[in-house]
């Protein structure tokens, strides 16, 4: 199993004391998780190794050896979303079973038929795609059950030690597998990542999940869907993770898509050196995640997804050029190092921008954008290799990399915001004549504000605000109007799907959505509140 890179959430509470490192590791159930992935990520580490190895065994072609890594990514990048939506609708904990129980199936059988020596290149890549589509199912769902794990104040603590958990698998996987292919074959490494994903079934098996249900059904798949991408549409702030991450991965990716043929082919080594070198990415990432707390109090995120980047971008350049295994396994390091810094500022700050109730079709998107970066830019770079070269492919990655620094230095990842996501529940629920139909719909929520005339400028710019709010939470429609006959009075209008997803809204309602609120309320004439009204569509019989 690979679960995504750690990610973490937050909420508004009083200054305290901050939870020691190790902290998470009192709860029983993380504690045990914990543990359970480090062994089920090492499987998987071994399987990567295994499988680049492989392919380098079965074609010699560059643009083939490369789409290892664009099948694993491409059935994330296409399902994401509707994986999200399905964790945020459905019982996670059995989802996360169900999955286990198909990667352990799957990959002992590609370990058997590589005994038998059956299986081709092609056979290979479709084994790699289908593993990509249950990791596709999995990392949305996994991620969301992070926050359920662990107290909110031990979430930072929690996210380092799963940085610590994927990268010390990574550290020491690679290392384990060009051992065991060398000494016995590519098939061994096969099963005993199928026999690793039985420690996370145990403890998965036996957690008891506490249930959090809503008072209204769970939402329609499709809808479901359509709201997620409403979300990320409507949230500025999960864009800019967009943008950047986009930028970064899909040079980033010729690293990892060519690497397997610069150990083979422009350095003339086995898989020994091979496992070393990406141990080694292994070891600077554990280093790097160790490090991150004290370069994050001292920097913005900003100024770390830019340093670490040109750090990454000249690491490629040594793979590129350098011959000597020792400077390249430093080189290595530095990539580790560089590659977590770049997750963990994206992926907190892409976690600060999720409330629970869409935080696995959040998280999702950026998976999209992560496993598209690095498929599309495999495709990409092995192509570019097969005409001009492996060294001049990872040259044009690293200059490509460095430009995209300059290129999104105006899209601001920001500093340490804490968004407070606790759902107030203060929206008065709708006064009805007759209790309408859940599906009936479309509904049209009007709002009336009566503005001070001199802050009328002030007000509309407030209520931009509000408008990013609703369609975030779900509405399809939102525009203000002022009258026509009296400039102080304004009518706010949004429109939603149908009655049950209206509903849905006064349930998602947060403390941050309360102060937008009020930033624009303070506007109003003294005294004046608003007067809100619900007007439901009638259709011909």
């Amino acid at each position: 199993m690979k679960p995504a890179p750690s990610t973490e959430t937050q909420a508004s509470a009083p200054v305290r004391a901050v939870p020691g490192a190790w902290a998470p590791l009192r709860t029983a159930l993380f504690r045990n998780l914990w543990i359970a992935t480090i062994v089920s990520n090492v499987g998987t580490w071994m399987q990567d190794v295994g499988a680049g190895w492989l392919m380098t065994s079965l074609s010699s072609s560059p643009s083939i050896v490369a789409l290892v890594e664009a099948a694993d990514s491409f059935p994330l990048m296409l399902l994401a979303l509707p994986a999200g939506a399905l964790a945020d609708i459905v019982d996670r904990r059995r989802l996360l079973i169900v999955i286990q129980f198909y990667l352990l199936i799957v990959t002992a059988t590609l370990g058997i038929l590589t005994l038998l020596d059956m299986v081709t290149a092609w056979m290979l890549l479709g084994f790699v795609f289908v593993l990509g589509v249950g990791n596709a199912v999995m990392l949305p769902a996994w991620s969301a059950i992070v926050p359920e794990l662990v107290p909110h104040d031990e979430m930072p603590s929690a996210v380092a030690l799963n940085s610590v958990a994927i990268n010390a698998a990574r550290a020491v996987g690679p290392a384990i597998a060009g051992v065991l292919v060398a000494a016995v074959g590519v098939w061994l490494v096969f099963v005993l990542n199928a026999l690793s994903y039985v420690g996370i079934l145990a403890v998965l098996l036996r957690w008891r999940r506490e249930h959090h249900k809503s008072t209204l059904p769970a939402e329609r798949f499709l809808t479901a869907i359509r709201v997620g991408m409403r979300f990320v549409m409507h949230t500025h702030a999960l864009q800019v993770v967009l943008i950047r991450g986009g930028a970064f991965f899909v040079f980033a990716s010729a690293t990892w898509s060519l690497f397997p043929l610069i150990v083979r082919r422009e350095l003339g080594r086995g898989p020994e050196i091979y496992g070393l070198l990406l141990t080694c990415i292994g070891i600077g990432a554990v280093v790097g995640a160790m490090l991150l707390p004290r370069v994050r109090a001292r920097i913005s995120r900003d100024a770390l997804v830019a340093g670490s980047s040109a750090l990454y971008a000249l690491a490629a350049l040594a793979l590129a050029y350098v011959q000597n295994i020792g400077l390249l396994a430093v080189a290595m390091l530095a990539t580790g190092v560089a590659w977590i810094s770049i997750l963990s500022a994206l992926q907190v700050t892409a976690q600060m921008t999720l409330p629970g109730w869409v935080r696995a079709r959040g998280l999702a998107s950026f998976f999209v954008v992560f496993m598209a970066g690095m498929a599309l830019g495999s495709i990409l770079w092995g192509q570019v290799a097969t005409h001009i070269g492996i060294p001049a492919a990872l040259t044009i990655a690293a200059l490509g990399m460095v430009a995209a620094i300059g290129l999104t230095w105006r899209f601001k990842l920001g500093q340490h915001q804490v968004l407070d996501f606790r759902p107030t529940l203060d929206w008065p629920a709708p006064v009805l004549a007759e209790t309408p139909e859940p599906d009936s719909g479309p509904v049209m929520v009007t709002i009336e504000y009566r503005v001070q005339p001199s802050k009328r400028a002030q007000f509309v710019t407030a209520m931009q605000a509000v408008r990013e709010m609703r369609r975030r939470n779900g509405a399809y429609f939102w525009e203000l109007f002022h009258d026509s006959a009296d400039t102080a009075r304004f009518v706010e209008c949004f429109m939603d799907e149908s009655w049950i997803e209206h509903l849905r809204q006064h349930e998602r309602a947060s403390v941050s959505d309360r102060e937008i609120r009020q930033r624009a309320k303070q506007f109003m004439v003294e005294g004046e509140s608003t007067i809100s009204q619900h007007w439901l569509a009638d259709r011909e019989s």
